[in-house]
C-alpha cells in the first residue's frame, strides 16, 4: 500500500509516516517502480504501535527502543516496564507541577474583585 493508505490505517498524517520513515524509525517495506514508498501489514502495526506509545506522550527516542523490544521475542518484560515506570514518573511529576500552577491561579483569581477597578492580583502575580 502507498503512504496514504497506510497512514489512513495506522491512524497518523501522511506527513508523520514520511517522518518516521527519514529518521528510520519505520522505514516502507520498499518503493515502488515510481519511487513511491510502499508499506505492508507489518509496516503499518508499528505505525500504529507508535501512535499509541505517542498518546502516551514517549519521545521519539523512548518509541525506537520500545519498538526494538516489541520487536525482540526474547525480551525481558522488565525491559519494557522500566521505560514506562519511568514516563510514569515523568506524568506524576507534570501532574504536580500543573496542581501547584492550578492552586496559584485559582489563588489570585480568588484575590482579584473582578470589578472595574485597575488593580489586578493575577496582572500583579505574573509581573513579580
Amino acid at each position: 500500500m502507498n503512504v496514504g493508505q497506510a497512514a489512513e490505517l495506522a491512524g497518523l498524517p501522511v506527513k508523520t509516516v514520511r517522518y518516521y520513515a527519514d529518521i528510520g524509525l519505520v522505514e516502507p517495506m520498499g518503493r515502488s517502480d515510481a519511487g513511491y514508498r510502499l508499506y505492508g501489514e507489518s509496516e503499518v502495526s508499528k505505525l500504529t504501535f507508535i501512535r499509541r506509545a505517542r498518546a502516551f506522550d514517549f519521545s521519539v527516542r523512548d518509541c525506537r527502543e520500545l519498538l526494538g523490544l516489541y520487536e525482540d521475542k526474547t525480551r525481558s518484560s522488565k525491559d519494557v516496564k522500566k521505560i514506562a515506570l519511568k514516563r510514569l514518573a515523568e506524568i506524576d511529576e507534570k501532574l504536580s507541577e500543573l496542581q501547584k500552577l492550578r492552586d496559584e491561579l485559582a489563588r489570585v483569581a480568588h484575590e482579584c474583585h473582578g470589578d472595574n477597578r485597575p488593580d489586578c492580583p493575577i496582572l500583579d502575580s505574573f509581573s513579580s
